[in-house]
């Protein structure tokens, strides 16, 4: 640019090397630089996304966030939740059918914020992992190797997703962070001591899940998917595949009788520092877990602002009352069967 002066472009162009806008060539490339190098194809649509879209700052205070969603629906109305034609013919469906266990179990789940004191079982986990994430078979293809098949659909079966296990209440499994090994069902426990509060760290703003019995975070690790589909476009099905596992997952756990709950309200970085991993060759993408169902709630309460206490564990506080669906559904068809389960076994 010789129509400027070199004494005004130098220290522009420090500034970006140092922003990260530009990269020096007598200079090695930083780690994030160097992995976000190995995604190809993907650069720079994927890429930017991913990066623009991490370590979002969440907002903590319930109270505010409700008044700003009231301020806002009065200046915005919510859009229609149900998208309709107006003048086409209109074929009218029978009535679905809404009996049996499939029926009862899909219209049972929940996304819970309450939980009872009571830890899960060993075997509650295993069945919603083992359901959700372990290699169902194996299939050979010729002059590409072994892939996985799963309950849950995978683009070319690549099969991005991890799961880590931070496990607080489950009888028979001590406290810890866990990697499930999804070819043998098994837990790997990682060095790293775990409290409740690290629920409140790794789900800004959510800390009534630390009162849950499990927290799974999914992660992905991308080059699988890379390895099959060089366009950007990949991207968005890895983020589909998380959605199909995370309802897997609570569909698994409400079959169970647990309380299972979702978020993509993610600390990434404290996360991915805490399991170990990069954040751009694996990245934590998803939460899901689940807890014991307070007594006598068959509809997902929402939380009290104080860590929730079960009424019947704790006789000499005051029960707090649930909403009238919850107290007039009584016990939730999935709570009763995973009790007659019990009693068969």
């Amino acid at each position: 640019m010789p129509e400027y002066p070199r004494r005004s472009i130098a220290p522009l162009i420090r500034s970006l090397a140092e922003l990260a806008l530009l990269q020096r060539s007598d200079r090695d490339m930083g780690t994030v630089e160097a992995r976000l190098e190995e995604w190809n194809g993907w650069n720079p649509a994927a890429a930017y996304f991913h990066c623009a879209t991490r370590d979002v700052t969440y907002s903590t205070d319930l109270e505010a966030a409700g008044r700003q969603m009231r301020a806002k629906a009065r200046r915005d109305p919510l859009p229609a939740a149900v998208k309709r034609y107006r003048g086409l013919p209109v074929t009218r469906l029978p009535k679905p059918d809404t009996d049996g266990e499939f029926a009862r179990v899909l219209q049972d789940r929940r996304t819970w914020r309450r939980f009872s004191r009571t830890p899960s079982t060993l075997a509650q986990l295993s069945d919603v992992l083992g359901l959700t994430f372990r290699v169902q078979r194996w299939i050979e293809l010729p002059g590409i190797g072994r892939v996985a098949l799963k309950t849950s659909p995978s683009g070319g079966a690549r099969h991005p997703i991890e799961c880590y296990v931070l496990a607080l209440r489950v009888r028979g499994l001590p406290r810890g962070l866990y990697h499930y090994r999804a070819d043998t069902h098994a837990l790997e426990r990682l060095p790293r001591t775990v409290t409740a509060r690290h629920v409140a760290r790794y789900l800004p703003g959510q800390g009534w899940y630390g009162n849950a019995s499990v927290v799974v975070l999914m992660t992905a690790v991308f080059a699988r998917t890379r390895w099959r589909y060089s366009s950007p476009r990949a991207y968005r099905v890895v983020l589909a595949e998380t959605g199909h596992l995370c309802q897997t997952f609570c569909l698994a756990a409400s079959w169970r009788g647990l309380a299972p709950f979702c978020t993509m309200a993610l600390a990434d970085s404290v996360i991915e520092r805490d399991v170990g991993i990069d954040g751009i060759s694996e990245a934590v993408m998803y939460a899901a877990g689940f807890g014991t169902r307070p007594a006598g709630a068959a509809w997902a309460p929402w939380p009290t602002a104080e860590p929730y206490h079960d009424p019947v564990e704790s006789p000499g506080g005051p029960r707090r009352s649930l909403p009238s669906r919850a107290r007039s559904k009584g016990a939730s068809p999935s709570s009763a069967r995973s009790q007659d389960r019990r009693k068969r076994s």
